[in-house]
């Protein structure tokens, strides 16, 4: 493995950590670059979703349900193939339901393509495979 391919593998868990960790953190501007201008994202409730704006509307609007969460990351499965790359990354979720001590945990799979772009790795289409959930 050559250190360039090295370079990017590292990128592209740092791409899904910030993901991860800017929706912890309530930061929606990180949140919003992780994403070409045009994604696409399938599995999050019954629509798809297109555009960058779109989606990241659609998940402020969510977390209002919820007074924290927590997303940790398996490992990552990349594999890049020039200025694109597709990886698969185990998921556990804890959501605290606002207003509640009740919580919802959601163990799935995120299929993310990314692009190479002048500002670095992004989001291009984004699916969520739902393993299973537990309310407690």
């Amino acid at each position: 493995m050559s250190l360039e391919n090295c370079a990017h593998r590292l990128a592209l868990q740092d791409l899904l950590a910030t993901y991860a960790a800017a929706v912890d953190e309530r930061d929606r501007e990180r949140y919003s670059h992780c994403f070409t201008d045009d994604v696409e994202v399938v599995g999050f409730g019954d629509q798809t979703h297109f555009g960058r704006s779109n989606w990241v509307e659609y998940v402020w609007t969510a977390l209002g349900n919820y007074d924290s969460t927590q997303h940790l990351l398996g490992s990552q499965l990349a594999t890049i193939d020039g200025k694109r790359a597709s990886a698969r990354t185990d998921v556990q979720a804890l959501h605290v339901l606002a207003g509640s001590e009740e919580k919802f945990t959601l163990w799935a799979t995120y299929l993310s393509d990314m692009i190479l772009t002048e500002h670095g790795w992004k989001i291009c289409r984004h699916e969520l495979v739902v393993r299973a959930s537990q309310s407690h």
